[in-house]
């Protein structure tokens, strides 16, 4: 069991899928950028499943934002950054250490 705080985006696709292949990059991106404040992993539908039946996933591409152990969003198809960044900016903690209002 991980102790990992952080949001887990789950990507699901699958080798056959044109719009999945063209989207690994654009979450590799977002992985990177977001290292330390999200977890991402990649599940190929094909090869789980059963992981897939449990998140209801029935279109490839689907992303699938989870913390604290439950489901708090998910985006079906090919989408853009922008979305992603959407889905992810409400659940992400932010960067600073609180600086800003001290400013004020």
């Amino acid at each position: 069991m991980s102790t990992d705080a952080r949001p887990l985006l789950v990507f699901f696709g699958a080798a056959r899928s044109g719009p999945a292949r063209r989207m690994e990059s654009l979450v590799a991106h977002i992985a990177r950028k977001e290292r330390d404040r999200l977890r991402v992993a990649a599940v190929d539908i094909d090869k789980q499943p059963e992981l897939a039946k449990r998140f209801r996933v029935t279109t490839v591409p689907t992303l699938v934002l989870v913390k604290d152990k439950r489901v708090v969003g998910r985006l079906d198809g090919r989408v853009s950054a922008p979305r992603i960044e959407a889905l992810l900016a409400e659940h992400l903690d932010d960067d600073d250490d609180g600086d800003d209002e001290l400013a004020a």
